[in-house]
């Protein structure tokens, strides 16, 4: 009886430490994630999925439940890609309504929930896209509260085999013609993604070179994590992350998804960053 009553405190106490927050995004948009409540005296992890995926994606929810075990405040968001209460990940063939820009918008608004509710160090992590959108966000007006960001299985905007400086002219030359039009083009793992000119213009100039200039110009710390085995990346890819001189550790045999055994691999790296960071931190 004892113990049954010890294992229902600590669930309670769990619980206690977990919920679901909402906020308003913009006009008719409000947007959820998960809140895991940590030791203050550890920096917050804003946690972001990856493409059209949410925050239950496996990979993302793992992570997070690990990070939480570890002591540390886990916000993971579900970016809403303009749709209200999105809880589901959108798929390829919908008609998509959302654009980077304001996916980094998202991104700041949840560090400054962070920030309200008294996290003053925040900790950006993403996975695949969602690094890259993290980035995106660093490459604009990051709030001062992040003090670091971590990139797992880092990727471009890939758009298939086609000349992307062409695509882009050819997609400009379009949103100044019929900016309301919808074009069909690859992007990640969709083959036929369908949006304004605009929107995927903002999404498609984000390919390799731009990726790294984002890491040069970080104004915070960048760890990357990325695994061996993973074929979705671009050509020589991993190469060009290790030359340009980021703190990069590369999983032995771990695909894109760093499933399987290398969930615990991920975790334990992105801890070692963590506790790299409080070091300095102190």
């Amino acid at each position: 009886m004892r113990s049954f009553l010890l294992c229902l405190l600590l669930w309670f106490a769990s619980a206690a430490q977990a919920a679901l927050v909402y906020q308003d995004i913009r006009p008719g948009i409000r947007a959820g994630a998960s809140y895991q409540v940590g030791e203050r005296n550890k920096p917050a992890v804003l946690l972001l999925h990856g493409f059209l995926q949410t925050r239950e994606f496996a990979t993302v929810a793992t992570l997070a439940n690990g990070l939480h075990d570890a002591g540390y405040t886990v916000l993971s968001p579900t970016l809403s890609l303009n749709i209200p209460l999105r809880s589901q990940s959108l798929a390829c063939e919908a008609i998509h309504k959302h654009s980077l820009d304001e996916d980094t918008e998202e991104i700041a608004r949840w560090v400054s929930w962070l920030k309200n509710r008294g996290h003053r160090s925040v900790v950006l992590l993403g996975h695949s896209f969602g690094s890259m959108q993290l980035l995106a966000y660093l490459a604009g007006s990051p709030d001062p509260a992040v003090k670091a960001y971590i990139g797992a299985s880092l990727i471009e905007a890939q758009i298939g085999p086609v000349d992307r400086r062409a695509l882009i002219e050819d997609l400009e030359a379009r949103a100044r013609s019929a900016p309301r039009a919808l074009v069909s083009h690859p992007l990640s793992f969709c083959r036929k993604y369908t949006s304004t000119a605009r929107d995927l213009l903002s999404y498609v100039r984000w390919d390799q070179a731009r990726t790294l200039a984002a890491l040069r110009r970080s104004p915070v710390e960048n760890w990357l994590i990325m695994g061996d085995a993973d074929t979705v990346l671009g050509h020589n890819w991993l190469a060009a992350l290790r030359h340009l001189g980021s703190q990069v550790v590369v999983v032995s045999g771990a695909n894109h998804f760093m499933d399987g055994e290398h969930e615990f691999t991920l975790l334990e790296h992105t801890l070692a960053f963590l506790r790299k960071l409080d070091k300095v931190a102190r």
